[in-house]
């Protein structure tokens, strides 16, 4: 993967523009409402969806595998943002526990032991009482079921890309085991849910 993402930030640079993404601002202010102060972003690419969170006053710490999206972060918003250069994989990168988790757009991209793991390790690194969000892209998106078959719901329509396509049952085996409490559809570039979990909730 790590190969795969070096490869499209190098090509396309900021291929999603710098605007944040209707997720970011609509955890934004679900995070603001739960008064979380620090959050931490897993595959933070080039920063376009931490700067909203900076904007507004949290103290945000990303983890990034492509050192061109670190390099072009720097660039459009400064060196004042800690950044661990690896793999989400490869969590934790710090001892800290963080507030607010916001994860857009990257465990579709997983395989499941893959999935498991990041959302483990998300959920371990919150405070008590602290949330997450993911983005995750679902059954509903044209390219379901297009392209290679990897496994159940797994498929390679571009290459490199391997994207796993929920619905409401793999969201609920996948989080409901932290936390999960609400998983709400928004259209972004594609169909997604915004899937919110809290540290100490019982399950949905």
């Amino acid at each position: 993967m790590a190969e795969f993402w070096e490869s499209n930030f190098k090509e396309k640079q900021e291929m999603w523009g710098l605007k944040p993404a209707k997720s970011a601002i609509l955890s934004k202010d679900f995070f603001i409402k739960k008064n979380v102060k620090n959050i931490l972003i897993p595959g933070v690419g080039y920063g376009r969806n931490a700067q909203i969170f900076k904007d507004n006053g949290f103290d945000v710490t990303g983890i990034e595998i492509s050192k061109t999206a670190i390099e072009l972060a720097r660039k459009h918003y400064g060196t004042d943002m800690t950044i661990y250069h690896g793999s989400v994989i490869d969590m934790p990168f710090d001892s800290r526990k963080y507030e607010g988790i916001f994860c857009y757009a990257l465990i579709h991209l997983m395989a499941k032991e893959e999935r498991e793991k990041l959302i483990l390790n998300c959920y371990n690194q919150l405070t008590e009482n602290g949330y997450m969000v993911f983005t995750a892209i679902t059954k509903e998106a044209p390219n379901f079921g297009k392209g290679k078959r990897i496994s159940k719901d797994r498929y390679e329509f571009h290459e490199g890309a391997k994207l796993f396509y929920y619905d409401k049952e793999s969201v609920q085996e996948e989080f409901g085991e932290t936390g999960l409490f609400e998983i709400t559809e928004i259209n972004e570039s594609q169909p997604f849910y915004l899937i919110k979990c809290k540290k100490g909730k019982t399950k949905l």
